[in-house]
């Protein structure tokens, strides 16, 4: 081998080290970070999913990594052993953007299995029931985000489609619920030409109409039968009802408003629905009644005070006062932060447990940027034991801490109707 050769060869194998080695420092680091992050999940229990997750295929799975940079929610998926892998099960929302990133299509939407308190229904691949011709679409059925629900809405309705049609006089589809999810299975009905009637207990929109004054909503683009393609992934509240307002203008979809289902039966193969205005009968039902429920209480003296409230609409309205949000979700972290972009409200946050596990990394973020500017007191392993005219009670790690309030805002999660449902006959992952 002569010089220039050998030259040739060492600086060849300089290059190459230049670029492969930081490359695999890098990959080491991100697989040494995952390893952690895995370890912390499963000993705080937040490894394990709660509703739609991604399942990935360890044999198809080439551990490049693009489902880990894809997901918007932090650190659900790292990279192991050379394989993608679920490390923070508890905060994936079914966002989808993994199984789209997978060059390989290693990874598939799931639900999660009966465990962890879930208390979901059993609902086959179309979001059927255990009652024949009665499904269940978006929230109530432990799936969040516009995307999924409208998807969902749309695919229940399809199933519906490839049924014989009767044309007996009554309903094709009863729809109980007008959030995203009732919405376009109403939108898709229309589409197939059936015989529907579209009922909420109060106005459409569905749990958007519970968020925020200005709350950011996220979304992906997804279409939206008879109205085309929704390309916004973030818009707030108000321009999110805006948009499903000129929706309903265009296809001329009908909206029974203010009309609460009070009773679902089978009545010789077709369902009686009684509302509390009229009796309907349909031949199938889809429920999308979303997951707001009854609010659940924290049970501690002093709740009953009408300084004690379960929602948070317009942050401005406690101007000038000391506000207690007590959850550790994503719908209490997203009041407490409301609260303090307000400016005049001293905001204290309550949580239970040592971290907020369940929030989506971009409430996380926000979060961290309020306690840095001490704009928002966040009190880890705390409880509430007394609400008073003035102040709060609160324990935080065995030791008694008292506080200024003025209001209460609990976001505790609601008690969901399951005996309705179950006297429906529906049954449920316990």
């Amino acid at each position: 081998m002569n010089l220039d050769s050998y030259a040739t060869m060492v600086l060849g194998a300089l290059l190459i080290g230049v670029a492969v080695v930081p490359y695999f420092r890098k990959v080491r680091k991100r697989e040494q970070a995952a390893r952690r992050h895995l370890q912390t999940s499963v000993s705080s229990g937040a490894s394990k999913p709660v509703a739609m997750y991604p399942s990935i295929n360890e044999l198809a799975c080439i551990g490049c990594g693009s489902c880990v940079r894809a997901c918007p929610e932090g650190d659900v998926l790292g990279v192991v052993a050379g394989r993608a892998m679920l490390i923070k099960g508890e905060k994936c929302v079914g966002h989808g953007l993994c199984a789209d990133a997978c060059p390989v299509g290693a990874i598939t939407l799931t639900n999660a299995g009966p465990g962890r308190g879930a208390n979901l229904p059993v609902l086959t691949d179309a979001y059927e029931t255990s009652v024949k011709n009665v499904y269940i679409v978006g929230e109530l059925g432990g799936i969040g985000l516009i995307k999924n629900a409208v998807a969902q809405g749309v695919k229940a309705v399809d199933d519906i489609a490839k049924r014989p049609i009767k044309t007996n006089g009554i309903y094709d589809v009863a729809i109980i619920g007008a959030g995203p999810a009732g919405l376009s299975a109403a939108l898709r009905a229309k589409q197939h030409g059936m015989k529907y009637v579209l009922l909420e207990q109060g106005e459409f929109g569905g749990t958007i109409l519970h968020y925020p004054k200005k709350k950011i909503v996220m979304t992906s683009p997804v279409e939206i039968p008879l109205w085309g393609k929704f390309r916004r992934t973030e818009i707030s509240k108000e321009e999110l009802l805006e948009t499903w307002q000129k929706i309903l203008d265009k296809t001329k979809l009908a909206v029974q408003e203010h009309e609460k289902v009070l009773d679902i039966r089978e009545d010789n193969g077709r369902f009686a629905i009684q509302s509390s205005k009229h009796l309907y009968h349909a031949r199938h039902v889809i429920l999308a009644l979303g997951r707001r429920g009854t609010p659940r209480k924290l049970g501690v003296p002093g709740e009953h005070l009408s300084k004690v409230m379960y929602r948070l609409i317009e942050p401005e309205t406690f101007a000038r006062s000391h506000a207690l949000v007590v959850g550790g979700g994503d719908s209490a972290v997203e009041a407490a932060l409301g609260l303090a972009n307000e400016g005049s409200i001293r905001v204290a946050l309550s949580y239970r447990k040592n971290e907020f596990s369940r929030i989506k990394e971009r409430n996380a973020q926000r979060l961290k940027e309020h306690m840095a500017k001490k704009s928002i007191q966040v009190l880890l392993n705390s409880e509430v034991m007394e609400i008073s005219q003035d102040h709060v009670s609160l324990r935080v790690a065995e030791t008694q801490n008292t506080l200024r309030n003025d209001h209460v805002f609990v976001f505790a999660g609601g008690e969901m109707p399951f005996e309705f449902l179950r006297n429906v006959g529906i049954a449920f992952h316990e």
